[in-house]
């Protein structure tokens, strides 16, 4: 099936698609926040570029939306241009865990948390990053 817009309103509509600072995204840095947990970094240059990087913890989290990552639970094949979308999508897919071999070669672990799941669970999420911190010899924010 053909696209249903013109070229010209696909365009625009890709480009007004953020790729950082998401609401999913925001959400997860203002509980961390909220909850005394600092030192983090935004979109630092590592492999991937994770949404959060605890550096000095070598732990890369990443807040992925449940389309352009396949999420298992709620991605929806596309209805239009499917074959277009699915290469991209499934191309996404394996570049994320190319991504997070190599992090791993450099030493990071990484978290990956989708969209629905901190609209769901925000709380769960950020417990998950807290108890991995903690592991790690973080010391500091609260449960």
């Amino acid at each position: 099936m053909a696209d249903i817009l013109t070229k010209e309103q696909r365009s625009y509509n890709m480009s007004q698609i953020r790729y950082k600072d998401t609401k999913p995204e925001l959400l997860l840095r203002k509980l961390l926040f909220k909850n005394g947990i600092r030192g983090y970094r935004i979109g630092p240059k590592l492999p991937g570029r994770p949404d959060i990087v605890f550096g000095r913890h070598k732990l890369a989290v990443f807040v992925d939306g449940c389309f352009w990552h396949k999420c298992p639970k709620c991605f929806v094949k596309p209805r239009t241009n499917r074959g277009f979308w699915m290469k991209k999508i499934n191309g996404n897919v394996r570049r994320d865990r190319r991504v997070e071999r190599r992090l791993h070669e450099l030493g990071y672990e990484t978290l990956r948390f989708y969209e629905h799941e901190i609209r769901l669970d925000l709380n769960r999420c950020y417990l998950t990053i807290y108890r991995r911190l903690a592991r790690k010899g973080f010391g500091h924010g609260k449960k």
